[in-house]
């Protein structure tokens, strides 16, 4: 039988249960699941020393160095950004809020602000039971990670014949070899392929023989690499060389999307480490060009400028083998989602993906879902209000559809792994 249309009265409450109801699928994140050990970063220290609140804590106070800084232990970093970011001040920005948020959702009492006894209680969780706790309060069915072959703590686990949980998906992440491309010849000559810093004789063979050779190893559900603003392709760096001669063709081949992640200026300040890099805009021109030239290639983007995001939709309006995704790292604030998210939505209706938690560490898939969803809510409510406006009816099985398209499945379609959910 038919739904009853949603009614004005009705349709905030529907649009709110709908998207509480949906399981996530949160489609970039650098976590790791429990096989890669200490890898997994999780706990309140982890969670207070997020490079986010780094980068605030040294303009806060500025008598202690981030030389100073990165010398102290962990737990004395956390005591340092808690008490200056924290407690000597009201913690307002979003990652402040995001600390809060995820120990509020715990059951923590925040008004106590007692770190010990934040401390006390991640201590006694077992990594399982964190991970499956995590889970349940996010709301995320799985995550994809991100997955260095380069990375020689990382490596080795894959080599072992790693079993990892369901719930995590590899990422295969190539800036090894298309950012750092000198650097890793030598290590790419140890293990077998044949290659020159030049890209002669076999090179690009041989580097797209590493892309499915890594393949078979991590079954990844894309290839990601993030870029400068500075990128332009096509050109004569080997970056853009590797990616038309190796990751294109291979891409093509496998039918695994490529994923660029664009606009990032690495160690503006050198002192904060990660901490330390900017934001610079993108010339689409290139990302432009590589949609139109590779139409049997399919790409994921997400752009680090706010200035870019209007170019990014309209391109993708032209190109459907171009999925936006995310509202990526200095992007990732309540004002700039709201107004991305509706942008997206005016230009390209349901077919984004509107965002990814890019966390580091596991507690945090609680707070960046928890403060996403009131925001889409929001706009979502707006846009059915317009529409219906016009005289269009809505069910709440359409409007979980739609919620169902933005959370989970236009990732899962467009990557084409439905048989792996």
């Amino acid at each position: 039988m038919p739904q009853t249309p949603v009614s004005n009265h009705e349709l905030a409450a529907v649009v709110d249960k709908a998207i509480a109801e949906t399981p996530i699928f949160d489609i970039h994140t650098h976590l790791y699941s429990a096989a890669f050990g200490d890898l997994l970063l999780r706990g309140v220290d982890q969670l207070v020393t997020y490079h986010y609140l780094i980068a605030e804590v040294v303009r806060a106070d500025t008598s202690v160095t981030p030389q100073q800084f990165y010398a102290m232990p962990l737990q004395q970093r956390a005591e340092h950004i808690w008490k200056t970011l924290f407690l000597d001040r009201s913690p307002l920005s979003e990652a402040q809020r995001g600390v809060l948020t995820t120990l509020q959702a715990f059951g923590l009492d925040v008004a106590s602000r007692d770190l010990a006894a934040y401390r006390r209680f991640f201590a006694a969780l077992s990594v399982d039971e964190h991970i499956d706790k995590v889970f349940e309060l996010s709301g995320v069915s799985h995550v994809v990670m991100t997955n260095d072959p380069f990375d020689d703590a990382e490596r080795p686990v894959w080599e072992a014949g790693l079993h990892t949980d369901p719930r995590f998906l590899a990422a295969l992440r190539i800036d090894g070899l298309l950012v750092f491309w000198e650097q890793n010849v030598p290590k790419l000559r140890s293990w077998g392929y044949d290659v020159a810093p030049d890209l002669s004789g076999t090179t690009c063979a041989e580097v797209h023989r590493f892309l499915r050779d890594w393949t078979a190893t991590m079954n990844p559900v894309y290839l990601a690499v993030s870029l400068p603003d500075t990128f332009r392709f096509p050109d004569e760096s080997a970056c853009s060389k590797l990616i038309a001669d190796s990751v294109l063709p291979f891409c093509k081949e496998s039918g695994i999307p490529f994923a660029l992640m664009i606009g990032v200026k690495r160690r503006i300040n050198p002192a904060l480490d990660l901490a330390g890099d900017g934001v610079g805009k993108f010339d689409m021109r290139s990302l432009e060009y590589l949609c139109a030239n590779y139409p049997d290639v399919k790409f994921l983007a997400t752009l680090l400028s706010r200035e870019n995001q209007h170019e990014l939709c309209v391109a993708a309006r032209k190109f459907p083998n171009l999925m936006p995704f995310g509202c990526w790292w200095f992007l990732n604030d309540p004002m700039t989602v709201d107004e991305i998210t509706r942008m997206r939505l005016e230009l390209l209706g349901l077919t984004a993906i509107p965002q990814h938690s890019d966390c580091r560490i596991l507690d945090q898939l609680i707070y960046k879902w928890a403060h996403f969803r009131p925001l889409l809510a929001k706009v979502l409510v707006d846009k059915y209000t317009d529409t219906m406006a016009t005289g269009w009816q809505v069910t709440e099985d359409e409007i979980r559809r739609d919620v169902a398209l933005l959370l989970r499945d236009n990732f899962i379609q467009f990557a084409g792994i439905a048989d792996r959910i």
